[in-house]
């Protein structure tokens, strides 16, 4: 027995010493996929930039033309700039503003709505995924023009809406034209969040709905306890798209619209003014890129905070 127990003993401290190991070759890899998830996108906009600089230094001056189609864009100032002078032109004196500050100010008021927009949007997204779950007959009538819905162009819907809002005063304040933004903005973002969210409420399985239901469990508390997790790996990509086609809609919305304040009012302006140098306007251009890059950090934070439910039922642990 005393050797059976020293057996036992050393048994267990071998199985200690592997679980060990293997819990630090896990956070290692863990590490590892951590750091190369950041590196990965720091590679590819370097990429762009070698590539970018390849073709302004390599192409003609007037592009390459196959059949008398361009293929390959002009590379003189007043259509593609240096990299560098894209970056250096934020330093450039605006009226009484860098460039850089400009770019700054009309970007926090377009990642405002754009923000407003996912929010309401998400909102929207969410409560029409849950009714056409709930009621079969809703999805069936509803969904074809859910997805019918995003064939309508942006810049006709704009105008619509900016009129249709001219009409309406909420709570006795008349309605503000940021306002109509933030709706055509949040008309992008409440496709993917409904689809994506309808797609999670649908995937748990007919057993596992049944099993709630031998407990009693009503419907309400089906979505809570059982179909909203599952919905989740399926709501956060779903997010993803949202969160950029938020900041497509804010800016087209304001170019439709012709509302300044934000950037794309803003790249507008500085369209006008690159006749003979380009620099503003791609930097307005990767002004809003970055948002779109932002607004998706949030909802990366977003998932961090809702890891527990980020895999699909039934993914491999």
């Amino acid at each position: 027995m005393r050797y059976r127990g020293r057996a036992v003993t050393v048994v267990d401290d071998v199985v200690d010493i592997v679980v060990a190991q293997q819990e630090s070759a896990g956070e290692r890899s863990r590490g590892g996929r951590r750091v190369a998830r950041w590196l990965y996108p720091v590679a590819a906009l370097v990429l762009v930039a070698v590539v970018w600089e390849l073709i302004k230094n390599l192409v003609p001056a007037q592009g390459v033309s196959i059949g008398g189609q361009r293929v390959l864009p002009r590379t003189t100032d007043g259509a593609l700039p240096h990299v560098w002078a894209v970056l250096t032109v934020l330093g450039e004196r605006d009226g009484h503003r860098t460039v850089g500050a400009t770019l700054l100010h009309t970007a926090g008021f377009t990642f405002g709505l754009a923000l407003l927009a996912l929010v309401l949007g998400t909102v929207v997204g969410v409560a029409l995924a849950v009714v056409m779950q709930r009621f079969a007959w809703v999805e069936r009538g509803l969904l074809p023009y859910v997805v019918v819905s995003q064939t309508v162009p942006l810049i006709a819907l704009a105008p619509l809406v900016a009129g249709w809002g001219g009409r309406i005063a909420i709570g006795g304040q008349p309605w503000q034209p940021w306002m109509s933004i933030v709706v055509i903005a949040a008309y992008l973002v409440f496709f993917p969040v409904a689809i994506g969210t309808l797609r999670g409420l649908q995937s748990p399985s007919q057993a596992s709905v049944e099993l709630l239901h031998s407990f009693a469990a009503g419907w309400w508390a089906t979505l809570l306890r059982l179909r909203l997790p599952a919905a989740v790996p399926y709501l956060l990509p779903a997010l993803r798209l949202a969160a950029a086609a938020s900041v497509i809609g804010a800016v087209v919305a304001e170019i439709s619209t012709g509302t300044a304040g934000g950037i794309g009012r803003q790249i507008i302006v500085f369209s006008q003014q690159s006749t003979g140098n380009a620099a503003r306007l791609y930097a307005a251009v990767l002004a809003a890129a970055l948002l779109g890059v932002l607004l998706t950090g949030l909802v990366s934070l977003a998932e961090l905070a809702l890891r527990r439910y980020s895999r699909p039922a039934g993914a491999a642990r």
